[in-house]
């Protein structure tokens, strides 16, 4: 320890000396020393120039350079006051980099063809199937449960008369709900007054449609509210051609194959027909008679099948009415979609009994006829392309 302190000493001593000559560094260079009192820590005022890291120690023979001590020291460059550190390995190759998460959208939820996700979607994509909610009013009520129900029969799916998701996944629309309609001129040229009386419906030339609404109503399927609805801006008193407005987007069934069979249902008031392996093509609500002794249950047979008929007003038919009382006898009535049986009849093997349109379509299967089954004008035009004469008909309670 004390040789140690004494060589130190020494050391010291040698320093300031060859200070006094200038000889400082050199010497100290000379003695491997320069890193025990440089190096790293030392300040810039000291005069010390820090080596660079890889810098080995000066050996004999080479010039240090030592700062001058007849000349003011100079400050070193910044590089001189920054702590030498290691020369930096070589940076890895970069990555490229990873490509752009896109977060999932939900399957089909804009696109199209997709499920539909709606009652009002639900019944539109139903009429493509052949099957009936009635009129198109978004509204889930008894007559789409029916319909649903009846779907569910179709496809093989638990029956439970109500929109499930697994209904929903086999019910597909190609385009949005609702599409424009531009009114035309012959939709206006069609429109004329219906007279209240049995007289007057017989000395009218056709008995077409009273308003637009109806008119507009009819060619899409749809309940005559609804249109009022999705039209509210709309004043229909006065619509005029080129008027644009908002109806159901439905496509015509795509079944073309006659029914082996029809089957009327008394207590669920449907109408359905099916084919030879007992597949259900068609399901339509139907009005039933008011009285039971005028449902006729059983067989019975299509004898007769006419597009667009026209009516034979019979007062025995209906005892109700003053006007046929006293009129006393029958009258023909003109046909159109506000004929008594609007635009198809289909006679059946009972006299005086057939399945029918109406001009009434929001009160089928809600109101009882005189007899006959009543549908709506453009089921019973559907239904009338799947039958002909001998298609049976069976009529059950």
């Amino acid at each position: 320890m004390g040789i140690w302190l004494l060589g130190m000493a020494a050391v010291a001593f040698a320093a300031w000396w060859f200070h006094q000559k200038g000889q400082v560094l050199p010497l100290m260079h000379r003695a491997g020393l320069l890193a025990a009192v440089s190096g790293p820590g030392a300040s810039a005022a000291s005069g010390a120039v820090a080596p660079a890291a890889s810098r080995e120690p000066a050996r004999e023979g080479e010039e240090a350079h030592p700062t001058r001590p007849d000349s003011p020291p100079t400050e070193s460059p910044p590089e001189a006051e920054a702590k030498a550190e290691p020369d930096p390995e070589p940076e890895p190759e970069p990555e490229p980099p990873p490509e752009a998460f896109v977060p999932p959208a939900p399957a089909n939820i804009t696109g199209f063809p997709r499920p539909v996700r709606d009652v009002l979607e639900a019944q539109i994509a139903l009429v493509r199937h052949g099957i009936s909610s009635g009129p198109i009013d978004g509204v889930m009520g008894s007559q789409t449960g029916a319909a649903l129900e009846a779907f569910q029969r179709q496809c093989r799916l638990e029956l439970t008369a109500r929109l499930t998701p697994e209904t929903r996944a086999r019910l597909i629309i190609d385009a949005g709900p609702l599409m424009p309609y531009r009114v035309t001129a012959e939709d206006l040229a069609r429109l004329q007054p219906v007279s209240s009386t049995w007289l007057g419906k017989s000395q009218q030339s056709r008995l077409d449609y009273e308003t637009i609404l109806e008119c507009v109503a009819e060619k899409h399927r749809a309940s005559q509210r609804f249109l009022e609805r999705e039209n509210g801006a709309v004043d229909w008193a006065h619509v005029s051609a080129g008027q644009v407005l908002l109806v159901p987007r439905v496509t015509a069934p795509t079944n073309t194959f006659q029914a082996a069979f029809l089957r009327i249902s008394l207590a669920g008031r449907t109408l359905e027909a099916f084919d030879y392996q007992d597949h259900l093509l068609a399901h339509f609500p139907c009005s039933i008679a008011r009285s039971v002794e005028k449902r006729p249950v059983g067989r019975l047979e299509v004898v007769t099948v006419i597009e667009d008929p026209n009516y034979t007003f019979n007062p025995v038919i209906y005892p109700e009415s003053a006007e046929g009382r006293r009129l006393g006898r029958k009258l023909v009535v003109p046909s159109g979609p506000n004929n008594p049986v609007g635009v198809a009849w289909i006679g059946l093997s009972r006299p005086g009994y057939g399945i029918h349109g109406t001009p009434v379509p929001e009160l089928v299967g809600r109101t009882e006829s005189h007899g006959c089954f009543r549908l709506a004008n453009w089921d019973a035009s559907y239904l009338l392309k799947l039958v002909s004469r001998g298609t049976p008909v069976f009529v059950e309670e």
